[in-house]
């Protein structure tokens, strides 16, 4: 699953449970399912945070310039 795709799934169920009209065990069977597309799209950021560090040459070789916002 892509990020964007467990983002989007992610934002329907907050939105479907921030509604409050389903049962106990379908809010519960929702949370858990937006628990799990959290992790995986909190792993693909930090992935990606990794990825996108500047690698720059300097005289003593590679020298890694973080991404910062």
């Amino acid at each position: 699953m892509t990020f964007e795709d467990a983002l989007e799934r992610l934002e329907n169920i907050v939105d479907t449970l921030s509604k409050g009209k389903l049962s106990l065990d379908e809010g519960m069977e929702r949370f858990e399912e937006g628990i799990r597309l959290f992790r995986l799209c909190d792993e693909k950021l930090r992935s990606a945070e990794q990825r996108v560090s500047v690698l720059t040459q300097s005289q003593e070789g590679v020298e890694e310039i973080p991404y910062d916002e």
